[in-house]
């Protein structure tokens, strides 16, 4: 297993990639993620790093942009799907290309392990341990907390649902259901919850009823429920909910049991063409810093030492039911498959 030392007073190199993290010091500097001997050898690599990325432009630019300010290093940022970056990557490793340093996706842990270099950023130790991957090749950037959306003129609050059981009592929801063509975490989420049986009849049932619609993209979810071009969102990221809430579209979340988690996370390429500036930014988006600034956009932190906004959301979030559900790459395909057969069977 390939391991990266971040510690002070070691030569860096794109040849060496092993250091450790014992004994650093606290940096009481503006920017604390900022170790001066990554940076100089970071610069001495070209300068530049390369971030695959699913964070949509409007925050992952300005994002980046911090980092470009503080370290004078130039970013190359390339935003794409889970499931487009996944596919990317495991293309370019068959053909040898070394074409990118970082990888921020809520697929990390899907990567083959020979793709992600092993490693301790100084700024894990303020994650959540929940957060931080047992094998060193991930670390939590946001917690991804999934509820239900629903358009506050087409739907009163008073009348959501306060269970999925409850979907299938509102037939006259039938086709302003939707839902993301992706979302196999949250029915492997409601199979844990209820036991497999159970949840089969309780889909089944809301499936007959109501008809979702699925399409492509959480963002697009989002947009079309707060635009009314769909009632209600059986599942959503609840951040994208907030930030069209933040926009003035006219949505807002509700909850329902279970609440699917799990981690936008933040990897390090094993062949990465600017190792040391890869360790550098990867430090950076779980940094403080990094979250309070996403924090803005309704993303949830993984650092006790960032407030969300609203304030408290999280308490109330983990006063419900939340399941973390981190699918391997092999586990996924089998959700797939129950997804489309029961989902877009109808």
């Amino acid at each position: 297993m390939r391991s990266i030392n971040f510690a002070l007073g070691v030569a860096m190199s794109a040849a060496c990639f092993v250091t450790s993290l014992n004994g650093l010091k606290a940096d009481t500097s503006p920017h604390p993620w900022l170790d001066p001997a990554l940076l100089q050898a970071a610069k001495a690599e070209g300068g530049e790093v390369i971030v695959y990325s699913t964070t949509n432009e409007e925050e992952g630019l300005p994002l980046w942009h911090i980092f470009e300010e503080a370290t004078g290093i130039k970013v190359q940022y390339v935003r794409a799907s889970d499931s487009q970056i996944l596919g990317r990557v495991t293309i370019e490793a068959r053909s040898g290309q070394k074409t990118w340093d970082v990888a921020q996706t809520a697929n990390v842990q899907k990567f083959p392990d020979a793709l992600l270099a092993a490693f301790e950023p100084t700024e894990a130790q303020h994650l959540f341990p929940e957060a931080r991957g047992s094998n060193k090749r991930w670390y939590g950037v946001y917690a991804n907390y999934n509820t239900p959306a629903y358009n506050t003129k087409a739907i009163k609050k008073e009348d959501v649902p306060h269970s999925l059981e409850d979907f299938a009592h509102h037939p006259e929801w039938a086709g302003k259901v939707v839902l993301d063509g992706t979302d196999h975490v949250w029915l492997a989420t409601v199979y844990r919850f209820y036991g497999e049986e159970k949840a089969r009849r309780i889909l089944k049932d809301l499936v007959a009823t109501v008809k979702p619609v699925v399409i492509d993209g959480h963002l697009a979810v989002a947009r079309a429920v707060g635009a009314g071009e769909y009632w209600i969102a059986l599942n959503n990221y609840l951040n994208l909910t907030l930030n069209q809430k933040m926009a003035h579209a006219n949505t807002d979340y509700f909850v329902v049991d279970p609440i699917p988690l799990f981690y936008g996370q933040v990897g390090v390429s094993a062949h990465a063409p600017h190792p040391t500036a890869a360790l550098l930014a990867a430090n950076f988006s779980i940094s403080q810093e990094a979250q309070e600034f996403l924090a803005k956009f309704g993303r949830f932190p993984t650092r006790d030492d960032v407030k969300t906004e609203p304030a408290g959301l999280v308490a109330e979030l983990n006063a419900h039911k939340p399941l973390t559900v981190l699918l391997s790459g092999e586990e996924d395909r089998v959700w797939q498959k129950e997804f489309k057969d029961l989902l877009l069977a109808h």
